[in-house]
């Protein structure tokens, strides 16, 4: 039985933004949604990292290119490619969200947003475990985001892919527009189901 919906897909492909609508739908339906997303942050045009942004609009840092931050005391910097992970920052603004998942209003059901699950996010501990919780949460079905595999395989993500519960929605440029009416449809045929 389908409890959560991921979406894949290369960087850049509009999963984030298909996050966002597929968020409006629900929320306009009536749907309580809470979570965060990823954004690129931009300066004179080019990509200088990521922010988190919270389904209510709340932001912080997860990422600044290295030249953006200055040197990190030897042996505290994580990284992705040029990027480095802001830890505390990141975890500051994401992992209360999770503290609310079990929080449902009158019992009702609502849709935990978690867009990405991706190497940056995976540097966190508490993430990798809240994630793990939020799987098995009755109260909450999940709208998040995986990325293609590539290279060594990410656990959790794996992890994600495999589970009997996840649908997982390929998104592409050809079909990231007509795609919205199907993970929609899913996730309230999700909301539906008995716990």
């Amino acid at each position: 039985m389908i409890k959560h919906v991921f979406l894949t897909g290369p960087p850049g492909v509009g999963k984030t933004t298909l996050v966002q609508k597929v968020c409006e739908a629900l929320m306009s339906a009536g749907v309580e949604a809470e979570g965060f997303y990823t954004e690129e942050v931009r300066e004179g045009g080019r990509r200088v990292g990521f922010d988190v942004v919270t389904v209510t609009g709340e932001r912080g840092r997860l990422s600044r290119t290295r030249d953006s931050v200055g040197a990190a005391p030897a042996g505290r910097e994580f990284a992705v490619g040029p990027y480095v992970v802001d830890l505390p920052a990141f975890e500051n603004l994401a992992l209360p969200l999770f503290r609310n998942v079990g929080a449902a209003d009158g019992g009702s059901r609502k849709v935990f947003v978690i867009d990405e699950i991706g190497k940056m996010e995976l540097f966190s501990q508490s993430f990798i475990r809240a994630v793990r919780q939020t799987l098995e949460s009755s109260s909450c079905s999940i709208l998040g985001t995986i990325p293609v595999p590539k290279g060594k395989p990410l656990a959790l993500v794996e992890e994600v892919r495999s589970r009997r519960d996840v649908k997982v929605f390929t998104v592409s440029k050809e079909n990231r527009n007509s795609i919205l009416q199907d993970v929609v449809a899913t996730l309230q045929d999700c909301l539906k189901r008995p716990r």
